[in-house]
């Protein structure tokens, strides 16, 4: 018999960048897709997981590390928690992982009140659009990046 796998988030802190830095450079075509390039460096690392503004934390299954997530308890333009990243380290992609590390993040969201949470995907990130459809998000509108890029902006009622 085996013990059941626990799955949990663990704070990302300057100490651990190089883990998220690996994590996301398994996924080069998710880098093309978010800044044109296929890899991402320690710098980009500091500023995007270690900001004041969101919460940014491992996806550990028991002692490993996953993916990452990334998320504003509440958005200052809507007053909605957005899920800002959910990533997996390559190898771990396609085993349902992903779905439960978003169960994680939707028990936390619960637990602090919230009703509804809110994500953007890349409008050429079929993939992800795909998961997060799957997973019950319903779009709602179209935003566009500074950068030209659009996002398709989803949504999903939690808890019912």
């Amino acid at each position: 018999w085996r013990l059941p796998i626990s799955m949990y988030f663990e704070e990302v802190k300057k100490e651990t960048l190089y883990i998220a830095l690996e994590i996301i450079n398994s996924n080069p075509e998710y880098n093309i897709l978010e800044n044109g390039q296929e890899a991402r460096s320690l710098a980009d690392m500091e500023e995007e997981f270690l900001n004041p503004n969101s919460i940014s934390a491992f996806i550990k299954l028991d002692d490993t590390y996953i993916g990452i997530i990334d998320y504003l308890l509440e958005n200052p333009k809507d007053q909605y928690p957005w899920l800002g990243l959910l990533l997996l380290h390559g190898d771990y992609q396609g085993y349902g992982f992903g779905a439960q590390g978003f169960a994680v993040y939707e028990n936390e969201m619960l637990k602090r009140g919230k009703k509804v949470v809110r994500i953007g995907v890349l409008k050429d990130n079929l993939r992800a659009q795909r998961f997060w459809e799957a997973l019950g998000f319903i779009y709602y509108s179209t935003a566009t990046l500074k950068n030209g890029s659009g996002i398709f902006c989803y949504e999903k009622q939690i808890g019912q």
